[in-house]
């Protein structure tokens, strides 16, 4: 399957690091070769980068782990094709309009015969994916369910899509990660993991690539930040494994209770 890395952070931060790691799984040290993709979250915009070649070969990918984009919120995938061929339109994160916000998502898992009725149309897939049709229901569920012109709670929001993840999630695995850039909301259905990141800091170590960082060196002391990965990025750190089923919200660089 495919794989998810998220960070959520209480000030803006890069994610070279992680990224580091998360990139070698694109083909070097795991089979996920049919593409890849990253939104960073800037103020109301989102800058993104997409493609349909194998990250740890990608061009594109040495352009992002060279460049220390600050975020608060960033997604990031690296894709394992089941539904659609290799081609752009099918890479994630996908990326939609609500509330005058943009969202962005990403999905690891397979969902089985799944042609959701999307109700007004407002959001239509371009692509052949399972991952972006559950995106457009998704979206629908909570116009439908939020018809104001305001965005809902973080506990309003999370009860909506908790919802709408389980009526999805009849259909196969359904593990994602999804955002406005306000909140960035993590479901597990297999595999979905996190730490979080706040002093005192100490060093970290990947798992994919033999690189180390003292957190010390590049941070301040009020700084907090969560990291999500499918598996642990590093190996001599304390991650924690969401619970199957379980949809968190991560805000500030934690999950909120």
């Amino acid at each position: 399957m495919c794989q998810l890395l998220g960070m959520n952070c209480n000030v803006p931060t890069d994610i070279c690091f992680s990224f580091e790691g998360f990139r070698a799984r694109g083909g070097k040290t795991d089979e996920h070769v049919d593409g890849w993709g990253i939104a960073f979250f800037e103020g109301s915009g989102c800058r993104m980068f997409l493609d349909d070649q194998a990250s740890s070969k990608s061009t594109i990918a040495d352009l992002v782990r060279r460049y220390p984009i600050h975020s608060t919120h960033v997604i990031a995938h690296i894709r394992k094709a089941s539904h659609g061929g290799v081609a752009l339109e099918n890479t994630h994160p996908f990326q939609r309009e609500l509330w005058g916000r943009y969202w962005i998502f990403a999905h690891n898992g397979e969902l089985q015969n799944f042609t959701p009725t999307l109700g007004t149309g407002s959001y239509r897939p371009v692509g052949e994916t399972d991952s972006e049709r559950a995106f457009c229901q998704i979206l629908e569920h909570l116009k439908t369910r939020f018809p104001g012109a305001q965005i809902p709670s973080a506990q309003e929001l999370q009860a909506a899509l908790s919802e709408i993840s389980t009526e999805i999630a009849t259909y196969g695995i359904f593990n994602f990660l999804l955002s406005n850039g306000e909140l960035l909301f993590a479901r597990c259905a297999t595999d979905l993991h996190y730490i979080v990141r706040k002093a005192p800091f100490a060093k970290a170590h990947l798992v994919d690539e033999d690189i180390s960082i003292d957190f010390n060196d590049v941070t301040r002391p009020n700084d907090r930040v969560a990291v999500i990965a499918t598996l642990p990025l590093t190996d001599n750190e304390t991650w924690t494994r969401i619970s199957p089923g379980k949809l968190l919200v991560f805000m500030d660089g934690e999950p909120l209770d």
